[in-house]
């Protein structure tokens, strides 16, 4: 999270580390709670135009199938490694659950006025994040974009959805918006840097940008993911393959975030870093909560 220095031009922070993210680096290990009473521990859970906005034409929708499931369209340079069916669409409403619990129920840490008039929400997925930021600022205009149309049709007034891919070009009037927001880009940004100067160029004097990306390894406190579990083997799995399409998966672990913010001119840099149990294991409550959200996304 961090801030746009006004035009008279604000010191950057000299001590600010940068992302917003669920990496769990300097976090204390996870205590672990005993199994519920008749329950058994499962190992197996743990071309169009380069323009980036545009009305949706057929081409859009035409999506690809792969062994049943539906992806976005190849057409045009936007390109998405997951899917965009309805099954993913329930595990994205899932995770932002499980964000928003991890920033115990806020949908921002950046300091917001109540009286903010405009906001961006890039790669939007679903629209719930701007959907219930719409709820929360009744009286502030809220866009989210993405490349798939996979948005409800019935929202609050003060939100709409453009198709927008945000590796390209932005449309978006310099100095545009009071906060953007970036979350679980991962593996669809092929230069993080640049990213962040669109954000910092559409955004007011003063105004906010928050990001939250999540790391690719799955690991325990207490080693019980084993080296040769399905889930330590998922993340080196996806790593490897964005190396090929460079959209890398390791966000995070390379520490991206913090010099691509700073390159663009943000000052004021913070950095939480939190734990996203995938299972109800913990036994701090919080944690479980999390975590039984965590199993339905992962499963």
């Amino acid at each position: 999270m961090s801030q746009k220095s006004p035009k008279s031009g604000s010191p950057r922070s000299p001590r600010s580390p940068q992302s917003q993210g669920p990496v769990a680096t300097a976090a204390q290990a996870l205590e672990v709670d005993d199994l519920p009473e008749g329950e058994e521990d499962d190992p197996g859970l743990g071309e169009d135009s380069e323009s980036s906005t545009a009305s949706i034409t057929s081409s859009i929708l035409h999506y690809r199938t792969i062994n049943g499931r539906t992806y976005h369209s190849e057409r045009g340079n936007a390109a998405y490694w997951g899917s965009n069916d309805e099954r993913q669409s329930e595990a994205m409403d899932i995770a932002h659950h499980m964000f928003t619990l991890s920033q115990d129920g806020e949908l921002h840490l950046a300091p917001l006025n109540d009286n903010i008039q405009k906001v961006l929400d890039v790669g939007c997925g679903t629209g719930i994040w701007a959907i219930d930021f719409a709820d929360k600022y009744p009286g502030c205009e809220v866009i989210g974009t993405d490349i798939s149309p996979i948005q409800p049709s019935w929202v609050p007034p003060n939100v709409k959805f453009e198709i927008e891919d945000f590796n390209q070009d932005w449309t978006f009037p310099p100095e545009s918006f009071d906060y953007v927001h970036l979350r679980y880009l991962v593996g669809c940004v092929p230069d993080w840097d640049k990213l962040f100067e669109q954000a910092f160029k559409a955004l007011k004097p003063g105004g906010w940008v928050e990001s939250f990306e999540a790391s690719a390894i799955i690991e325990s406190d207490d080693d019980s993911v084993k080296p040769d579990s399905a889930l330590a083997q998922w993340g080196p799995i996806f790593i490897k393959a964005s190396k090929t399409i460079g959209n890398t998966f390791t966000v995070v672990g390379d520490e991206l975030q913090r010099p691509g913010i700073e390159k663009a001119g943000f000052a004021d840099v913070k950095q939480w870093d939190s734990k996203l149990p995938l299972n109800p294991f913990p036994k701090d409550p919080k944690l479980k909560e999390i975590g039984q959200f965590g199993e339905l996304f992962s499963t």
